[in-house]
């Protein structure tokens, strides 16, 4: 039965109310569930800070209706934002580094986005940058910025996280979440404490990732190719509350790789890199659980498979991990 029984007037109608659902390589005593984030009408988590950030923006007077939404962006936040911007009368324009993936590029200008590209060697921040720069150049203009702009925490906060305690009961032990801006382990983190102050709260990151130093980590710079989470400047993720997280776990690309075939292959889900990383670090800490080594209110761990891994055929994401073009 759908959970939508009724006739909906948009396509922003459809964003969120995600299944939730079991990983089947969790231990028995201590389940993994993953909230299925490719099942939002743009494919992805980010669609529902895009519908929640514009809808605020546009309350709030901060944008106006026939304006323009500038944002540097990976891919999935444009195509998210695009998704609500074409229903709400607003302009979409996109800054994405170039060796982001082409779909993504694609799916944005499908939905009558702009985009332009950024060098790769300059990263997000120089991304981040230019969408400014543009932003100068126009009239009603904004820079919704994900990095820093508390809607992107806040929208997982008012939706991802209440459908998560609505399905368990309130029975949550720990969150689990990949940190690219890290609004959706903030908005969880914020919820769930609120719920139970012993709650466990897990970053993950790709080994190379930087957010670990800020736990006095002596983590090492390098590149990676798990795409969408991590960060080689934690200065620009300004949403990351290191006093809501106990634990930053780094994954190993390869590693990370290795899960997302074995959990197409065993478990059907056609997931990419980040809810790979997920999977993993959520599977040690149901495992941590049950072997006393992490007290938590509940016996469960929660995490989220942001998108589809179909997304990143191109990258070679199921072929050997030497051929997969991070």
């Amino acid at each position: 039965m759908t959970t939508h029984p009724s006739p909906l007037a948009s396509v922003l109608d459809t964003v969120g109310e995600t299944p939730l659902v079991s990983v089947h390589a969790a231990p028995d005593d201590v389940p993994v569930y993953a909230k299925l984030e490719s099942f939002n009408p743009g494919a992805s988590i980010k669609d529902r800070i895009g519908k929640y950030m514009l809808e605020q923006m546009l309350a709030e007077g901060t944008l106006s209706p026939g304006g323009t939404v500038i944002e540097p962006t990976a891919g999935n936040t444009g195509i998210g934002i695009a998704v609500a911007a074409g229903q709400l009368d607003v302009n979409a324009v996109f800054v994405v580094p170039e060796r982001f993936s082409v779909e993504k590029q694609q799916l944005m200008r499908a939905l009558g986005a702009k985009v332009i590209n950024t060098p790769t060697e300059d990263g997000m921040g120089g991304a981040i940058d230019r969408a400014h720069e543009l932003a100068a150049e126009l009239d009603d203009a904004v820079v919704p910025q994900q990095f820093q702009n508390p809607l992107n925490a806040e929208a997982h906060y008012e939706t991802t996280t209440p459908e998560i305690y609505e399905a368990l009961n309130g029975e949550v032990g720990a969150l689990v979440a990949g940190c690219g801006t890290a609004g959706t382990l903030m908005g969880m983190a914020r919820y769930g404490r609120e719920a139970d102050e012993d709650t466990y709260v897990v970053a993950v990151e790709p080994e190379g990732s930087l957010y670990s130093t800020l736990q006095g980590s002596d983590a090492e710079e390098a590149e990676y190719k798990t795409e969408g989470i991590g960060t080689h400047d934690p200065s620009t993720n300004e949403l990351f509350d290191v006093e809501l997280v106990d634990d930053i776990v780094q994954v190993p690309d390869r590693d990370t790789h290795a899960e997302m075939q074995r959990l197409a292959r065993e478990e059907g889900h056609l997931v990419a890199s980040s809810s790979a990383a997920n999977s993993l670090v959520a599977q040690q800490v149901a495992r941590d659980i049950r072997d006393g080594d992490i007290d938590v209110p509940f016996d469960s761990v929660v995490t989220v498979f942001p998108d589809s891994s179909e997304r990143y055929l191109s990258k070679g994401v199921y072929k050997s991990y030497e051929e997969w073009d991070g």
